[in-house]
């Protein structure tokens, strides 16, 4: 094995920033960028707006807010099972490239309370209901329970979101707003059918954005399982490297691979963000000592993160009090001087882009504390 056929962690870390945007923002439209990522991760609402505020030069929220109101982009659970925000494209063409995966969630979840239950008879059910009009999962759950009364009506509710593409509408999604989330079928809101794609544009799509990686990286991002067949079939245009460890790296060859040494500036991503959440292994986004802090939550919570050098090394939230927006970092373990002037800075970009109404402060906690003591 040669040299330059092994990528270290710095390196991997670097090509991911690159195809992640974080090297630099960019100038293409919200759209092409929710492409090119094949989509934020969006479990609660605001966080893709500061995916995309991250990523994309003179980002404002009504460059998102008014996408969703006119359905160009739609919030649908997708890889992993989890909300994830997208283009109308990429909701029709993806979600059927993912069934299988929400079919072994759904058995693995509720499997027994929906024994008994014909999945196509609830989903032609659940299908009708929500789209004479939007519905909660508690609508929904309570509209289904008289034809099913021995089931349990959030199992039934749950049922109908596996078999049906059921996105969240407006005002779901939008800036400043909050409220359920009602749902209707993604063939009704978007005029069309499912398109479908191929397990194998999917994998060169995920390459683009997160690689290069493993096949284990590739299915943890996707949740899908044995694609170790896909990218056997995608070898022989694929480019191949090693981690430090000897796994075989699979990436596209022509992708950005940028030198381990490119300077890489402090980051505030939002929570849930992708870059955190689709390898098996996170070794080029956070270290094995401060992954706790990140991806321990018992609630499945990914925290706001803030990037330093690239990696993962500490928290930060906004707190708002008497009027004033205050942003908060938390490191997990000591900064530079140099360090702290790039967070100040980017930190009041970013208090500017999230509440530019209110008067700003920064507080930045002693490494590792969890007090409110300030140490600037």
């Amino acid at each position: 094995m040669s040299a330059e056929e092994t990528l270290t962690p710095l390196a991997l870390n670097r090509a991911l920033l690159a195809r992640q945007l974080l090297l630099s923002r960019s100038a293409a439209s919200s759209v092409s960028v929710i492409e090119h990522l094949v989509g934020l991760q969006a479990q609660a609402a605001m966080p893709p707006y500061f995916g995309l505020w991250n990523r994309i030069a003179d980002f404002g929220p009504d460059d998102l807010a008014s996408l969703i109101v006119s359905r160009e982009v739609v919030r649908i659970a997708l890889m992993r099972g989890t909300i994830h925000l997208v283009s109308a494209r990429d909701c029709l063409r993806l979600r059927p490239l993912l069934q299988p995966m929400l079919d072994r969630a759904l058995k693995g979840s509720f499997g027994k309370a929906l024994t008994g239950v014909d999945l196509d008879a609830l989903g032609a059910a659940g299908r009708a209901l929500v789209e004479e009009r939007p519905r909660t999962f508690a609508e929904l759950a309570a509209a289904l329970a008289p034809q099913w009364p021995a089931h349990d009506p959030p199992a039934l509710s749950q049922g109908v979101r596996s078999v049906v593409p059921l996105v969240q509408v407006p005002p779901r999604g939008l800036w400043g707003q909050s409220g359920q989330a009602t749902h209707t079928s993604a063939e009704s809101w978007l005029g069309g059918p499912l398109a479908g794609s191929s397990l194998e544009e999917m994998v060169l799509r995920y390459l683009a954005a997160f690689g290069p990686a493993t096949v284990k990286d590739i299915q943890a991002w996707s949740g899908l399982t044995r694609l170790n067949v896909v990218v056997a079939r995608l070898r022989p245009e694929l480019r191949v490297f090693r981690d430090v460890a000897g796994k075989e790296l699979y990436d596209l060859p022509d992708a950005p691979r940028p030198s381990p040494e490119t300077p890489a500036p402090v980051r505030f991503m939002a929570e849930f963000d992708n870059i955190l959440l689709s390898h098996a292994d996170r070794t080029r986004i956070m270290s094995d000592e401060h992954r706790p802090r990140v991806l321990s939550s018992k609630n499945g919570l990914i925290p706001s993160t803030i990037l330093v050098d690239g990696f993962a090394r500490g928290l930060w939230s906004i707190e708002r009090t008497r009027g004033t927006a205050t942003l908060v970092v938390s490191p997990f373990s000591p900064l530079t001087p140099s360090d702290i002037d790039e967070l100040t800075e980017e930190g009041a970009r970013l208090l500017t882009f999230a509440a530019p109404e209110a008067p700003h402060d920064l507080r930045l906690l002693a490494a590792g504390a969890r007090s409110a003591r300030a140490v600037l």
